[in-house]
């Protein structure tokens, strides 16, 4: 039996939003549920009665009612909420006329680039006006794309609500991507006009990235206008400026086009660590009420809270942290290293905002831990209520650092999703149970399940991770993706009416669960399927190693195979730990999680959300050349596949089968 951190108090029920959802569901709809699992259990059976409350309980303001809340019930090609229409950034920015609402902050932007800038949802609103106009002066109109290469910051966030006002589709990279990475993703989209900054601070460097936007823009040959967003000493030539798009002050409130719930409202691109990113696209409507659902039911955001999370602009979690504006909470921006100009800068930038919620990597909680760091004690911490963490599994013992830090003051909310479906498929709440190393379990809305290679469901041992119910924020389909083929490939093919998301995971009895890693990276040896979750869950717990990757390289013959492990540190490797890594693993897990080979590397490639890339090392080792496998601009370190690179060549390129010891 897994070890319980924390249990949902009293007073959950009259101080959380889940607990005024539970009250307005008795009130309105005369429906009780006495806990978690049984709302759970009603809100992925009951489609058209929950996600109708969800719409009626955050009155989404429709300018065409709908006529149901579910059509077409059956996956892909379910169809919400027929013949409305509504527009997500009117929802962000909130109601017009509201003296209190224009006063209350929406955006509070630390950068290592110039000094803060907080605006008011007031003051949101009248540069969205502005920005829209001048949007329309170039000639943006519905269904037009928009897309930005710009960091996070306030002036990001006003081109994506003006651009969805108008009805146009947003897409957006981070400028520290290289140009053969953001031309993959933007060309796809033959978008009409590019806003982009000249450069950056990060940290202490300054990078100057005039020649990348040069390239970017000679090769979008759709863009009519490039936009210049001034941030740093450099300027874009031949560019309209941020204040000429902003200039002219535009008449009465912010317009917004109503568009139907399917209406394209954003694009988010995979990876791209195996060939072109596939562009995802994204709904005004399902979006709109997955992160009203999330952001408040989940996260417990509310009026006067406020969301710090640290995100680039081209990771989906950037376009939740936008969305804690739809519940009136205000939102924490951060551009630069955030651990400059050291590890605690987190935790000093939540104490001066006064975040309620604050995300965090997995990985950036263990750094504190090995550092020794308190941020209770060392922090003001007093407003945060909720501790978020994705990207990765975290292991068990950094749930009970956590509680060691903060007690069950703070709900560690630890969680799943993904960009395909843009929020979390398995996480925490207020009204859930907190275990050691464990989610707590499926969202609400989300019919989450293991399932086997046949397509049976699986309590209690691994199985591929599936949804066998729609949800509103699947995407509408993939950009160019014309008859849907390429869409059903990528999560019907394996499970025809099911989506198959590519995670493995292992369900308890009671519904809390453990990801063991992506299904394309589990490690097959002799039959058994391990995950790669629990290896790095024991290995880095060891103080002489700080990350690691597992990779299996399968026997063409049907044996064990060779399962190899790479290990970074600050202590050299030699026989000595390679007994230490190899006898831990066997008593912490099985003989068969016994490595053939152990070697050290000076960093472990990951993509920038920080997810490790067991599978382009794989087929590096395999043979394959870096180039082939992943682009050096979705890396955190360009240069962290060489070392992998000269290993394979060691090796030749091919599998060498091993054995379990």
């Amino acid at each position: 039996m897994s070890e319980i951190l924390s249990t949902p108090g009293p007073q959950v029920r009259d101080e959380s939003e889940i607990g005024r959802y539970l009250r307005w569901l008795e009130s309105e709809r005369q429906l009780s549920f006495p806990d978690y699992d049984s709302l759970w259990q009603w809100s992925v059976t009951d489609l058209e009665g929950f996600w109708s409350s969800v719409w009626e309980f955050f009155d989404v303001r429709p300018h065409t009612p709908p006529t149901a809340a579910l059509g077409r019930r059956s996956m892909p090609d379910t169809e919400w909420f027929p013949g409305a229409t509504l527009n997500y950034a009117e929802h962000a920015l909130g109601r017009e006329g509201s003296a209190e609402d224009a006063a209350a902050v929406a955006v509070v932007a630390h950068s290592q680039t110039r000094a803060p800038v907080e605006l008011t949802f007031g003051e949101l609103r009248d540069q969205v006006a502005r920005a829209r106009a001048g949007l329309l002066r170039l000639g943006v109109r519905k269904g037009d794309r928009v897309v930005a290469y710009l960091p996070n910051i306030p002036e990001t966030l006003v081109a994506f609500l003006a651009t969805a006002s108008i009805g146009a589709v947003w897409a957006a990279c981070a400028p520290e991507f290289g140009p053969r990475s953001v031309v993959d993703r933007f060309a796809q989209l033959e978008p009409k006009v590019l806003l982009t900054v000249a450069g950056y601070h990060y940290g202490q460097r300054d990078v100057d990235r005039r020649t990348e936007v040069a390239e970017i823009a000679a090769q979008l040959p759709t863009v009519e206008r490039v936009v210049h967003v001034p941030y740093g000493p450099h300027t874009v030539p031949d560019s309209l400026g941020w204040a000429e798009l902003l200039a002219e002050p535009a008449p009465g409130p912010v317009p917004f086009e109503p568009v139907p719930f399917d209406h394209p409202l954003f694009v988010l691109f995979s990876s791209g660590t195996t060939g072109i990113p596939k562009a995802i696209v994204h709904r005004h409507g399902g979006i709109l009420l997955e992160h009203l659902k999330n952001n408040a039911l989940s996260w417990d955001l509310k009026p006067g809270d406020r969301m710090l999370w640290f995100s680039t602009t081209a990771w989906m979690l950037w376009n939740t942290l936008v969305s804690a504006l739809l519940v009136r909470a205000s939102i924490v921006m951060i551009d630069g290293n955030p651990v400059h100009p050291e590890l605690r800068e987190q935790w000093r930038i939540a104490e001066e905002t006064g975040a309620t919620l604050m995300g965090v990597s997995p990985g950036y909680l263990m750094a504190c831990r090995k550092a020794g760091v308190r941020p209770a004690e060392e922090f003001d911490l007093s407003r945060l209520r909720q501790l978020g963490a994705a990207g990765s599994p975290l292991a068990a013992d950094g749930f009970r650092w956590v509680a060691e830090q903060f007690g069950d003051r703070v709900l560690l909310n630890v969680g799943c999703g993904g960009t395909d479906v843009c929020t979390g498929i398995l996480q925490g709440s207020p009204l859930q149970t907190v275990r050691a190393g464990e989610i707590s379990g499926p969202c609400l809305g989300v019919a989450a399940y293991a399932y086997d290679g046949e397509g049976k469901r699986v309590v209690g041992e691994l199985g591929e991770l599936v949804i066998t119910e729609p949800m509103p924020s699947m995407p509408v389909g993939f950009w160019g993706d014309t008859d849907g083929s390429r869409y059903r490939a990528a999560y019907f093919e394996e499970y025809p009416g099911v989506w198959r998301h590519g995670d493995w995971v292992r369900f308890a009895p009671e519904g809390h669960c453990v990801v063991a890693g992506r299904s394309d990276a589990t490690l097959n040896r002799g039959g058994v399927r391990l995950g790669t979750a629990e290896f790095y869950a024991v290995v880095e717990d060891l103080p002489e190693v700080d990350d690691s990757l597992v990779v299996h390289i399968e026997d063409p013959e049907g044996g064990n195979g060779e399962l190899l492990l790479f290990v970074a540190g600050p202590a050299g490797l030699d026989d000595a730990l390679r007994t230490k890594i190899a006898r831990t693993l066997r008593s912490a897990l099985s003989p068969r999680h016994v490595p053939d080979v152990i070697e050290r590397v000076p960093a472990v490639p990951r993509n920038r959300t920080g997810k490790k890339l067991e599978v382009p090392v794989k087929r590096i080792l395999l043979g394959a050349a870096a180039e082939s496998v992943a682009s050096t601009d979705v890396l955190a370190d360009p240069r962290s596949l060489d070392t992998f690179v000269a290993y394979a060549a060691t090796r030749g390129g091919t599998a060498r089968p091993g054995s379990a010891s």
